[in-house]
């Protein structure tokens, strides 16, 4: 069969994660890359073999891709993953989903407006330890969630975010520790607990770095059940810690540390999972992004193929998204959001 004709938009860091999952795929084929840094694109083109552009409106017009991967700055994904998407393409996206609410509501438009797919990388869900904990309490094995704490404390150095140029800006990253790092936790808590978010109080603060957005953060999240889930994600540890997540069950207590799920039920029986020693080779990465973005990326071709449904869907993708500006918000403005 004819491979789908994709292409990727942005040859930064997180570039060898999509690359190298799109050129293992059995449906897709890498025909072009995009960078407005010219040496970059060719660097990046060279490496796979491909076309390169830096400007990726003249890419989709000349190439005509079935699928467009957005690997940018958070400010552009909103505005180019809804071009694409205008432009009859499927869009796989980075997260955050946009950077604001208001934004990922319209890229959420723009895809059922063109009757395009449209998914954001959400990568952690897919490995073996959280999808554990969501089946245990699917399941009804530990019984309902009664709370819930999550801990993010990893360390960002100043270089970290002066290089870059967006980092550690209002407009282009949108925000600090709870946009780009804690993230993915976030998300994966609330998967995991499974309630409807009913509010939000949260405390902001930038202790360490001479930059417009949280480098701290700690809150707590209500549920309309009166569950509550705290949270405390932090860049000023001293060094990159695992990340921690507890759920407290009516059966037992399941706590995630890394990628490394453990249950342990009131009857004394012990669940573990975690990554195994199947480890996909990207290229250049930070051990920190795990090794599932190759799974996702496999799910959503595979959706785009055979129709099956998708694992994670831009829908989950904005439950979180609201969530996270929620926070911000809620520090920012020294309030309660109610959600």
């Amino acid at each position: 069969m004819q491979k789908l004709r994709s292409v990727i938009i942005g040859c930064g860091a997180i570039f060898p994660m999509h690359a190298a999952s799109i050129q293992a795929n059995e449906y897709a084929e890498l025909s072009a890359v995009c960078d407005i840094r010219p040496e970059r694109a060719e660097k990046r083109a060279q490496e796979c073999g491909c076309r390169w552009y830096t400007d990726y409106k003249d890419m989709l017009e000349q190439e005509r891709p079935d699928s467009v991967h957005v690997c940018l700055p958070h400010y552009l994904h909103a505005p180019v993953s809804i071009y694409a998407l205008e432009h009859g393409c499927h869009v796989l996206c980075e997260k955050p989903m946009a950077t604001t609410v208001e934004d990922a509501q319209k890229m959420l438009e723009a895809a059922k407006r063109r009757g395009r797919t449209l998914d954001i990388i959400f990568q952690n869900r897919y490995n073996p330890g959280s999808k554990l904990i969501k089946e245990t309490i699917s399941a009804g094995t530990l019984g309902a969630v009664r709370g819930a704490r999550a801990v993010v404390c990893w360390n960002r150095s100043e270089e970290y975010y002066h290089e870059s140029g967006w980092r550690g800006t209002l407009e282009k990253e949108g925000g600090g520790v709870c946009v780009n790092q804690a993230i993915h936790t976030l998300d994966l808590m609330l998967w995991f607990c499974g309630k409807r978010p009913a509010a939000v109080k949260a405390s902001l603060d930038t202790r360490a770095h001479a930059i417009e957005v949280e480098d701290d953060a700690s809150g707590m999240i209500t549920f309309e059940d009166g569950t509550r889930a705290n949270f405390w994600f932090t860049n000023n540890n001293c060094t990159d810690s695992p990340v921690e997540i507890v759920l407290w069950g009516e059966n037992g207590t399941a706590k995630l540390v890394g990628d490394k799920a453990e249950i342990q039920l009131n009857d004394g029986s012990v669940l573990t999972a975690q990554n195994g020693d199947e480890v996909f080779r990207y290229g250049e990465m930070k051990n920190y992004w795990g090794f599932s973005h190759v799974r996702q990326i496999n799910d959503y071709y595979n959706h785009l193929v055979h129709g099956e449904p998708l694992f994670v869907t831009c829908k989950d993708a904005f439950e979180t998204h609201k969530v996270m500006c929620a926070i911000l918000t809620s520090g920012r403005e020294n309030r309660s959001m109610d959600l």
